[in-house]
Formats: C-alpha cells, sequence, structure tokens
C-alpha cells in the first residue's frame, strides 16, 4: 500500500474522469480521507454519495479554481480540519479545441487560468505545511502537449508547457530541502474522457481512463518524475531534440497523424 496507505489525499477536479477514478484507487488501497475539489455541484454529490456508500471517508467542496481567493479560503478550512495534506493531485483542466484565432478572450484567460495559475495557487497554500513536515506528495497533470505543439490546441499548449517548467523547477526546490518530498509531472497523450471527444489518432493509442489513473497512482507510489503515457510519449524529447524541425513535422505530425487529431474534436460540450 505504501504511501497511500493512511494518507489524506487532495484532488482537484475530482468529482469525473481520471480525477474520480484515481481517488478510488487511493481509497481502496488505504488511503485514510478523500478530499475533492469540483466547481460542477451535482457530479461532486455523485462522487461523493458513491464513495460513501462504499463505507469511505471522504469529504468534497465546490470551488471555481480560478478565484484565487476562493483556494484560499478553502485551504484556510483545509487546515483548520487537518495538519495537512499528503498528496495533493493537481488534476482539474479544460481545453477549448479551436485555432487560435478563434478563442475569445475569456478564453484565453479561463485556460491560463484553470490549467496553470490555479496550480500554482493551490500548491502554494499546501507546500509550506509540507515543507514544515519534510513530507508530501505534490502530483500535476501536464500532457504530451506540453511537449509538442498541435494545431487548435495553441491555447492549451501553452497552458501545458507552462505547467512542466514549473512543476520540474518546483520539483527541484523540494527535493533541495528534504528527500521525503516529491513532485510528479505526468504527461499523458489524449485519454478517452468527455474532455477529449472526437479526437481521432491513427496511430498512436488513445489512453483509457482505468489505464491512465493505475498508473499515475503507481508511479506516485514508485516517485517517479515523470508519469507518461503510452510509450511512445517517452521518445517524444528525443525526437524532438534530434530530428530537424521538418523531419519532425512529418514524422509526428504526418506520420503519426498527431496534426489532424483535433479536426474533428467536440469535447465535453459536443461543439
Amino acid at each position: 500500500m505504501g504511501k497511500r496507505k493512511g494518507a489524506i489525499i487532495l484532488i482537484t477536479g475530482g468529482a469525473s474522469g481520471i480525477g474520480r477514478l484515481m481517488g478510488e484507487i487511493c481509497l481502496e488501497l488505504g488511503a485514510k480521507r478523500l478530499v475533492i475539489w469540483d466547481h460542477e455541484a451535482q457530479k461532486l454529490n455523485d462522487a461523493l454519495t458513491g464513495f460513501r456508500e462504499k463505507g469511505y471517508d471522504v469529504e468534497g467542496e465546490i470551488i471555481d479554481i480560478t478565484k484565487t481567493e476562493d483556494v484560499i479560503r478553502a485551504a484556510f478550512a483545509f487546515h483548520q480540519s487537518f495538519r495537512q495534506v499528503d498528496i495533493l493531485i493537481n488534476n482539474a483542466g479544460m481545453i477549448v479545441g479551436k485555432f487560435f484565432e478563434s478563442h475569445s478572450h475569456e478564453e484565453i484567460d479561463r485556460t491560463m487560468q484553470v490549467n496553470t495559475n490555479a496550480m500554482m495557487h493551490i500548491t502554494k497554500e499546501f507546500l509550506p505545511n509540507m515543507l514544515h513536515s519534510g513530507t508530501g506528495h505534490i502530483v500535476n497533470i501536464a500532457s504530451a502537449a506540453g511537449m509538442a505543439s498541435n494545431p487548435q490546441m495553441a491555447v492549451y499548449v501553452a497552458s501545458k508547457w507552462a505547467v512542466i517548467g514549473w512543476s520540474e523547477t518546483l520539483r527541484l526546490e523540494v527535493e533541495q530541502r528534504s528527500k521525503n518530498m516529491h513532485v510528479t509531472t505526468v504527461t499523458p497523450f489524449y485519454i478517452s474522457t468527455g474532455m477529449f471527444e472526437g479526437v481521432r489518432s491513427p496511430i498512436v493509442p488513445i489512453v483509457r481512463p482505468e489505464v491512465a489513473a493505475r498508473q499515475i497512482i503507481r508511479d506516485i507510489e514508485r516517485n517517479r518524475i515523470f508519469s507518461r503515457m503510452p510509450w511512445i510519449v517517452y521518445a517524444m524529447p528525443f525526437f524532438k531534440g534530434l530530428l530537424p524541425q521538418r523531419w519532425y513535422d512529418a514524422v509526428i505530425g504526418k506520420w503519426f497523424g498527431i496534426y489532424s487529431s483535433m479536426k474533428e474534436f467536440k469535447g465535453r460540450d459536443g461543439k
């Protein structure tokens, strides 16, 4: 069971998708308590009800993580109830799949706020207690898109590139101060949840949510620096560094079909 046994775990965006699956796996493996932050009230209620019917100790908070003052308030309330979070999983994310010029200014701002800024604000609220105790694990869900550009994902790609750079720097900082503190950066390919409805990938397999959730939890247990899936994602930095850009475009974009993968994208709203 390792570090999950007896742990208090906080997952953002934990009411559905891989967030809910990761929470359930942690509870099955002996987590003491699961705390879910999510902005969708009905999904949160459904998740809490389902977990409690199985006898698990869970709590939930309806929160818009783009509102920093709400993050600070919720974190303060958390610390009033618990000493600290043992494992923080920054999972909440969003995508607007369209060509860049079609984005509204509001879509640009919200994508960056949800996918990037909120992660930093949330982590800032919980990191000091982890540093004080000398233990803790922060997990940041980025994306393979944070390592490879892709048409109709410009703002999403930007947000995930930023997450990877920040998460890696955070890892170096915490490792300098405690050997028992860890940061894992997760960079999956497309996961077959509603978030990526309509995506097509002829060669690289789209990851099933159950597979993604189990691998992430397994990699947390092993204190992995990166959690990547499927295996081809591990080769992306190699291809990027080795090949001239036009060759890279041909291999990744045309042969693997990545650059056309978003052409039929619908997402959760079906548009």
